[in-house]
């Protein structure tokens, strides 16, 4: 027993050292978008794919922002921001000196063009929302010299072509690519199963486990 735990101390510490001196930024959570002040428009992401990746790649060293829609009491730093353009202007501003970027935040591809100043009272009959498309903070960000860009990608259907083309699409390094159609794996769930993808296209496999094991694997 003494020699395992000597043995698994020793690897942790092999592990921290990977990633020292090295500056990650990672994004987490769902965006919300403002309907009125007390409606909106958000997704089922529980941010914990993200958030694992932030404490994995602090304990190997590295130098983590994470930028959640969500507080997160951890001894890196922490930009809690609400709506897709929140997010990317935390992005852009943190986006100087950092060695990788993983984007693992479910940010909104629409908000509501004119959100309501008060609550909107019923009315009877139907109520119309005019959506506006929000930036595509992975691509404005993926031709920034000296840094590795790394997506996700969430599909309920044809996973891997789907993939193929936004990696290609977005021109990041990186493509992370999960299948939320499945209730045991993604979202609001403690497991996924992921396929890494490189720019040329060359596919990995990350059979289903922890999101804690799986976050170690993608770093």
């Amino acid at each position: 027993i003494a020699s395992c735990l000597v043995g698994s101390e020793m690897c942790i510490r092999d592990r921290n050292k990977k990633l020292k001196g090295k500056k990650i930024l990672i994004t987490a959570g769902g965006t919300r978008e403002k309907i009125d002040p007390v409606r909106y428009i958000t997704n089922a992401s529980s941010g914990k794919m993200g958030l694992a990746l932030a404490d994995n790649a602090y304990r190997m060293g590295a130098d983590v922002t994470l930028v959640s829609t969500f507080k997160a009491d951890k001894p890196y730093k922490n930009i809690v921001t609400e709506t897709a353009l929140e997010m990317e202007k935390a992005v852009k501003e943190n986006l100087s000196g950092q060695d990788c970027v993983i984007m693992a935040a479910a940010v909104s591809d629409y908000r509501v063009e004119n959100c309501a100043e008060n609550k909107i009272k019923k009315q009877g009959g139907v109520l119309e929302l005019k959506l506006v498309e929000n930036p595509d903070i992975l691509k404005s960000i993926c031709k920034t010299p000296n840094k590795i860009i790394c997506g996700f990608c969430a599909e309920s259907e044809n996973l891997l072509e789907n993939a193929k083309a936004k990696i290609q699409k977005k021109g990041c390094d990186f493509l992370i690519a999960n299948d939320i159609s499945r209730k045991d794996i993604g979202f609001n769930t403690d497991e996924n199963e992921v396929y890494i993808i490189d720019k040329s296209l060359n596919i990995k496999h990350i059979e289903k486990d922890t999101k804690e094991n799986i976050a170690q694997r993608i770093l």
